[in-house]
């Protein structure tokens, strides 16, 4: 069975480089506080590592 996260953007994207801006877009994250359930991924844990001081990450 695969491993499912919930992750939350807990800090702003205003002032960060475009490629922070276009990873945190790309994990489907919409507006701040609210939380994406995905799948664990190499690709997902990789985007999520880039980001990591940006968002709360969860096991679901």
């Amino acid at each position: 069975m695969d491993k499912k996260l919930r992750i939350t953007q807990i800090k702003s994207q205003i002032k960060r480089p475009k490629v922070q801006k276009l990873t945190i877009e790309a994990l489907g994250i919409k507006k701040m506080n609210r939380p994406v359930e995905v799948t664990a991924t190499p690709q997902i844990l990789g985007m999520i590592a880039s980001v990591r001081h940006l968002l709360k990450v969860e096991e679901i």
